[in-house]
């Protein structure tokens, strides 16, 4: 009798523990604030002016969090972690107290750094030398679950809760996802040295196609459930965060097939082209049909553009990419808001233009690494 050798199978458990983590910091955390903020206008909490506001001071402490984690990668440990998930939940809670906007900021503010700290820890568990082949699909698919459930659970609960209480629940909702991730084996980073560039052309051209990537998106994302509901009430508007969400979970499983049939550059194009579809949709109509179809190719474009271009920048260079990506796509976000602020008080329609000519310019920058990358 011979024995016989089978391969080390990877225990999948940290990457679903790792995407509750992200279903709650990213999900949850950070994109509760969409549903609930045509909510919050229409109980005259907040002005459309002052949402964009309030999402830009969120999207410039993700920006903070990523920037200092790249600075100071020892912070990525088990202590911080835990000190970022209470703050996360405490920062949503105290959103429920009615207060000046330069508070509702400061706690966005406070919930972006700590959700751009559960991000790293998680992606990192999950992208670590060892582990399955799957688990960064499986985790980064943990942000859509997130999405949905943000969208189901304002369905849910409006008929019977105020925006405050919903605040509540989004914070209780939260800390039940984060309690799997606080098992995860986090491990301090190491700062990356200067990447050598293959392609000076190639890697200026796809920084600014993501920087534009992050203003574009981030006005969809921040404003689409608020145009729908001013337009089609309240329950269609959740409604359409939800299918934003149930088509997120699968985009980067998908998005990373076209990668391996047309090439990284050409897939990142072609969801850059979508994702400007989804932007002129509701710029052009207020049907329900064209919001549903510009929620499907967001939530399936937005989390696959994020992969591609990380995975670009890996091959365009031989150091650390994800570091100054992150940065131009966090710039971007924090301007995103505060470009189409003017004019989102008077027509949402106009913000979903200014969102759509910057994500053509976008795919066109895009198309130009392609050409560039095949030159080299």
């Amino acid at each position: 009798m011979t024995a016989t050798r089978t391969a080390p199978r990877h225990s999948l458990a940290p990457a679903f523990a790792a995407a509750a983590g992200l279903a709650a910091a990213m999900g949850v955390g950070r994109f509760v604030y969409t549903p609930l903020l045509p909510i919050m206008v229409d109980a005259h909490r907040i002005s459309t002016n002052d949402g964009a506001v309030i999402a830009a001071a969120n999207y410039a402490g993700y920006l903070l969090g990523a920037v200092a984690l790249t600075w100071w990668p020892e912070l990525n440990s088990r202590n911080v972690f835990r000190l970022s998930a209470t703050l996360l939940i405490l920062s949503e809670a105290l959103m429920a107290v009615p207060a000046p906007t330069s508070v509702a900021a400061a706690l966005r503010l406070v919930a972006g750094v700590t959700s751009a700290v559960i991000f790293v820890a998680c992606a990192g568990v999950a992208a670590r030398h060892g582990s399955s082949r799957d688990a960064a699909g499986i985790a980064i698919s943990g942000v859509g679950f997130g999405i949905a459930l943000t969208g189901l659970l304002v369905l849910a609960v409006r008929p019977f809760l105020g925006w405050q209480s919903m605040w509540l629940v989004s914070a209780v909702l939260t800390a039940a996802l984060l309690v799997p991730a606080l098992r995860l084996d986090i491990r301090p980073g190491r700062r990356a040295g200067k990447a050598t560039v293959r392609s000076r052309g190639a890697w200026r051209a796809l920084l600014v196609a993501y920087f534009l990537e992050g203003v574009g998106y981030i006005v969809i994302g921040t404003f689409l459930v608020a145009a729908v509901s001013d337009q089609r009430g309240p329950v269609v508007g959740s409604a359409i965060w939800v299918v934003v969400g149930v088509a997120a979970v699968p985009a980067t499983v998908l998005w990373g097939v076209a990668a391996r049939r047309w090439a990284p550059a050409v897939a990142m194009t072609s969801a850059l082209l979508a994702q400007c579809v989804s932007a002129v949709l509701p710029a052009v109509s207020s049907a329900v049909w064209p919001a549903v179809i510009a929620a499907v190719l967001f939530g399936a474009t937005f989390l696959g553009i994020v992969m591609l271009a990380i995975r670009i920048g890996g091959e365009l260079s031989d150091g650390s990419a994800a570091a100054p990506l992150t940065a131009v796509y966090g710039a971007g976000q924090m301007l995103g808001p505060l470009v189409v602020a003017p004019v989102i008080r008077d027509s949402y329609p106009a913000a979903f233009v200014i969102a759509a000519l910057v994500l053509a310019a976008a795919t066109l920058a895009a198309g130009l690494v392609t050409r560039l990358i095949r030159r080299t």
